[in-house]
């Protein structure tokens, strides 16, 4: 049997173990789909890899297939998720980054966009780029007439100066800043944007770098900082430092949390809240009178809703999953979108996410002020939340088909992503949503209450059903 792609191309990406999964074969025919389903061939292709062992392989097997369909390839070698976006979008080039995110050492993946940074999921084209891969897998990948061309850029130096130029960072106060790259494509990129690694001018920010040497194999902890555990680290230097702030980048740096001086996490919401302030800030300056809209996915906090409405904006509750987000960004022309993952996607970005984007906008609302972060923070997290629970289950739809029976005279239901249950009591309210994962076989709960009692309680009585 030909190997198949079917188990590994996710909603929004292809994701699966290195050389038992995902092949470079396979890599080079997913090339040859990518360039025949968005019609590259004479066009060029941007082709970039993270620090993970397989990354380099793959890049150079996708550029393979994807000359051998007439594509011309743009290689960026090393960088982030966030800086291969640039490159598609400046360039306003197709684009595939080499990368697993925040996944462990064994797992690697392709993240392909459109040209101009626009995404891509199944429902978009990766079904189809799937379909003729696996098509080219069983039968060969017959080359054109005019194979495409390779040349090497680096945007290294370029895509730091055009981040410096959306946020000014040159004017806040001094900011002790620990930076913990989780051994990850932070360590890259945050002494170009942050330092003066490629020849920019220094900014008031004393960066303490934790991981900073790059290396897929992640010896110090995973690059995941939506898992608690892996923020330990950087909360004992915060409070060792006695620093300001301390920031934890995801394996590919697009996604950033942020921990204040007192080494608590500060919620993703309360940044989305800061950043959206910020961005819509920007746009009331630069088109007056304009109507503006922020994104929010509907998992993040009723205190982030409250904070664009209180900007004036128009907030607009999305589904979870970045590559729908970029393009209801693009259909609602707002200025900035976040989500409770960390993910934060800004228009002057071509629409796409970057956490570095994200942690620039906290310095820099942080840096602006005298307040300590826990105490600048706090008025964007005033509500309490369960965090996302997940559990593993076999029969998803009957557990929420049982929950839906039980809330049904007290709830509000709505089917925008899974199941989100919001009380009829406007006084005492809370708000709670199932779904299932995307891409394990998890259901996934997340609450949110005017109160801690009432989160502790709605939390308790849904697990009586799922572990039922």
């Amino acid at each position: 049997m030909s190997p198949s792609l079917n188990a590994i191309v996710k909603t929004y990406d292809i994701r699966g173990l290195v050389g038992v999964e995902l092949t470079e074969e396979m890599v080079e025919a997913v090339a040859a789909g990518f360039v025949d389903e968005l019609e590259l061939e004479g066009l060029e292709v941007v082709v970039g890899h993270d620090m993970r062992d397989s990354s380099p392989g793959f890049a150079a097997a996708f550029a393979r297939g994807a000359r051998m369909r007439g594509g011309n390839v743009v290689s960026l070698g090393l960088c982030s998720t966030d800086q291969s976006y640039y490159a598609s979008g400046t360039m306003n080039a197709a684009s595939a980054m080499f990368t697993a995110s925040h996944n462990p050492a064994a797992y690697n993946g392709i993240k392909l966009s459109r040209a101009g940074a626009r995404g891509i999921s199944l429902d978009t084209g990766l079904a189809a780029i799937r379909d003729r891969a696996n098509a080219y897998l069983a039968d060969g990948i017959v080359p054109v007439a005019n194979q495409g061309s390779i040349r090497e850029v680096d945007t290294l130096a370029d895509y730091s100066a055009y981040l410096r130029s959306l946020v000014n960072l040159s004017d806040i106060r001094p900011l002790k800043v620990v930076v913990d790259a989780g051994n990850g494509m932070g360590g890259f990129t945050v002494p170009a944007v942050l330092g003066a690694g490629v020849g920019l001018p220094a900014l008031p920010l004393e960066i303490i770098p934790m991981y900073f040497e790059l290396d897929g194999n992640f010896p110090n902890h995973e690059a995941n900082p939506l898992d608690p555990k892996n923020l330990i680290d950087l909360q004992k230097a915060v409070r060792e430092h006695r620093a300001d702030i301390g920031l934890a980048f995801d394996g590919d740096a697009d996604r950033c949390f942020v921990i204040d001086e007192n080494g608590s996490a500060v919620t993703p919401s309360a940044v989305a809240a800061m950043v959206a302030e910020l961005e819509v800030a920007r746009e009331k300056a630069a088109n007056p009178g304009a109507p503006i809209t922020v994104l929010h996915n509907l998992l993040t906090s009723r205190a982030c809703i409250e904070a664009i409405e209180a900007t004036g904006a128009r907030a607009v509750r999305t589904r979870v999953g970045h590559s729908l987000i970029k393009d209801q960004m693009a259909a609602e022309n707002a200025v900035f979108g976040g989500e409770h993952s960390a993910h934060y996607y800004f228009r002057a970005f071509w629409g796409a996410d970057n956490g570095m984007l994200a942690a620039m906008h906290v310095l820099s609302a942080l840096g602006s002020q005298a307040a300590p972060l826990s105490e600048f923070a706090a008025k964007y997290d005033p509500y309490f939340a369960s965090g996302e629970i997940n559990h593993k289950v076999s029969d998803a739809k009957s557990i929420i088909d049982a929950v839906s029976v039980a809330f049904a005279d007290r709830a509000a239901t709505d089917l925008l992503d899974g199941v989100t249950f919001t009380s009829n009591d406007t006084e005492n309210w809370w708000w709670f949503n199932l779904r299932t994962s995307n891409t394990e076989p998890l259901l996934r709960f997340n609450c949110e209450a005017k109160n801690a009692e009432t989160v502790k309680s709605i939390t308790q009585e849904v697990e009586t059903f799922i572990k039922s």
